[in-house]
């Protein structure tokens, strides 16, 4: 089985971008809004501002508890949307229950939204006018190419199994765009027979749920390509939704967790925030 290097990759895209910003008329600046104390959105963001700080993008937090009234939350990111200083903003997901996340997500400006989900990107994306392209789905792609190519990938059946609806159809929507055609499942707990059914079927699985051993060997064809987007700590070890046993024993591809995807999305979102920089100065 080949392992996805995510670390590796991801690098070859922060050298050309550290050669670019440091070309840059000022560095940019990303602002990530967390709200609460989700570990693994903490480590995301760890990541982020030490990535970012290596190659000159300056990253700033913005940090509210759970009590927090989503009100003050979306006045926030209304004065950042108005902070020429700033190029980019993020609301770190997940939320805490009791957040409306369509809400707080939509209050983003859209020249802002590096992150590719805000509902305006997401109409233009059918199109590929997208302003930003989604930073998750970049870095499935990306793998997916990795494990097969473009040709390849026509040819074999893609099942993603998603926990939001959102997720599942803007991932859909930008693959479509790069002429790779999925089917997205929702998750249901338990699982399906149905959907287990599809997911033992597919040339290709793409997870992205944040439940440990999800994806197990009955639902591994032989040779099956393995995108694991889920990431979740289990006592003190980071994990993502495949079962990496099972995985060893019959699949030809894995993006690990922790080391694969992860760093990927981080390089994506920092070259976004390039991005939007370039677009503020219009360049």
């Amino acid at each position: 089985m080949k392992l996805f290097d995510g670390k590796k990759e991801s690098q070859r895209i922060l050298d050309g971008l550290a050669r670019d910003v440091k070309n840059a008329d000022r560095p940019p600046v990303l602002a990530i809004i967390l709200v609460g104390d989700d570990e693994a959105s903490k480590l995301y963001i760890k990541l982020k501002k030490e990535r970012g700080g290596e190659i000159g993008i300056k990253v700033q937090e913005y940090q509210f508890e759970t009590s927090t009234p989503q009100d003050q939350i979306i006045k926030t990111i209304e004065i950042i949307n108005q902070d020429s200083a700033i190029d980019g903003l993020i609301v770190q997901l997940p939320l805490p229950d009791g957040f409306n996340q369509n809400a707080i997500v939509a209050a983003i400006d859209p020249a802002k939204d590096v992150d590719g989900f805000h509902y305006e990107n997401r109409l233009l994306m059918a199109s590929g006018k997208e302003l930003f392209a989604p930073v998750l789905p970049q870095a499935i792609l990306y793998a997916m190419r990795c494990a097969a190519s473009d040709q390849e990938l026509r040819q074999k059946k893609a099942v993603a199994l998603v926990n939001s609806l959102v997720f599942g159809q803007v991932l859909q929507s930008f693959l479509k765009t790069q002429g790779v055609s999925i089917t997205y499942l929702l998750r249901e707990s338990p699982v399906t027979q149905e959907v287990e059914k599809q997911l033992s079927a597919a040339d290709v699985i793409i997870t992205a749920c944040g439940v440990p051993r999800l994806i197990g060997k009955k639902e591994m064809k032989p040779g099956v390509i393995l995108i694991d987007a889920g990431i979740v700590r289990e006592g003190s070890k980071v994990v993502g939704d495949v079962d990496r046993d099972a995985a060893e024993e019959g699949a030809s591809f894995l993006t690990p967790v922790p080391g694969g995807l992860g760093p990927m999305t981080v390089a994506f979102l920092l070259k976004n925030t390039y991005l939007a920089c370039l677009q503020h100065h219009g360049k």
